[in-house]
């Protein structure tokens, strides 16, 4: 990265941190900078939150920062600055972007107890971070994230999710981490098809009709590899049949113990899916990851129906 063509234009009040002014990304309320961490010498994402009227603008930040986990984002420090009434968040940078930023670059059209329990209620190829060799995935963006005890269920009226990625029992207002699987076959879907789900409609409120039918996105009819369709459409099932992220990790689709399996070495570790006090949290994560490479694997298939190199 060329240095010479970014400047310091903000400075952490500790001194650690600075910010340049090369914008990384852009939401509703958050704009992201390249930063450099002075202590660490480390290159950092600077967040700057826009204070929302009625909420705990550090909330995220809370939450992140209690997060010690190798597929989560990390929050290193965070500040807020009472006169812009902006929420500054110091975290990882991923220099490859978002999974949804990756696909536009590369895609080439072919129980144990669990809490707290973390239901992240937004998981989006926007929301799934890339590092610069493409080989690890991070989940990130955990501002529509909440914390449940075992058992317990979301209580909220107003529909907060990605309309594309939302499961149907949001608009009932009472949910648990099943949305977030539901979220996670949308997302694959997305991946393996290069389309965003429900492209079909011309607008959100034809999403959200069809979403509370339960209609499907017109692209599923494109996945013609069955082991691909079959678990978006698991995932895709009614919240009382449909899987858990760990129950996913036992279909054949991720080759944990098949020893004549060609995909073997590339399988997610079975001990750390299911030891870690954020299990759920930790599959989710593990089952993009994976996911990732079989598509691969499924298009170069595609193109090189032979495996002729």
């Amino acid at each position: 990265m060329d240095f010479e063509l970014y400047k310091v234009v903000e400075k952490s009040p500790c001194g650690k941190y600075v910010r340049y002014n090369h914008m990384l990304g852009e939401g509703a309320s958050k704009k992201v900078y390249f930063g450099w961490d002075g202590v660490e010498k480390i290159d950092i994402a600077w967040n700057k939150i826009a204070f929302r009227s009625g909420e705990d603008e550090e909330e995220e930040a809370i939450l992140l920062k209690s997060l010690n986990h190798e597929r989560v984002m990390k929050c290193f420090a965070y500040w807020f600055d009472s006169t812009s009434k902006t929420l500054n968040m110091i975290t990882e940078l991923f220099p490859s972007g978002s999974l949804k930023e990756y696909l536009s670059k590369n895609y080439n059209g072919v129980g144990v107890d669990l809490s707290p329990k973390i239901i992240h209620r937004d998981i989006k190829c926007d929301n799934v971070f890339v590092d610069s060799d493409g080989k690890r995935v991070t989940l990130g963006d955990f501002g529509l994230a909440v914390r449940v005890k075992e058992g317990d269920f979301v209580n909220d009226q107003q529909v907060k999710c990605t309309p594309e990625f939302m499961a149907p029992e949001c608009f009932e207002g009472e949910y648990n981490e099943l949305v977030d699987v539901y979220a996670f076959g949308m997302c694959l879907l997305e991946m393996v098809t290069g389309e965003y789900p429900y492209m079909e409609c011309s607008n959100q409120m034809q999403v959200f009709k069809k979403v509370f039918s339960g209609l499907k996105p017109a692209s599923l009819g494109q996945v013609k590899d069955s082991g691909v369709r079959d678990i978006i459409e698991k995932c895709l099932l009614p919240v009382s049949v449909r899987p858990s992220a760990e129950e996913l990790l036992k279909d054949p689709f991720f080759p944990y113990s098949d020893a004549s399996s060609k995909l073997e070495a590339c399988a997610p570790d079975v001990s750390l899916a299911t030891s870690h006090r954020f299990r759920g949290l930790h599959c989710c994560a593990r089952v993009v990851a994976w996911t990732r490479k079989k598509c691969k694997l499924v298009q170069h298939q595609k193109v090189n129906p032979l495996n002729l190199d």
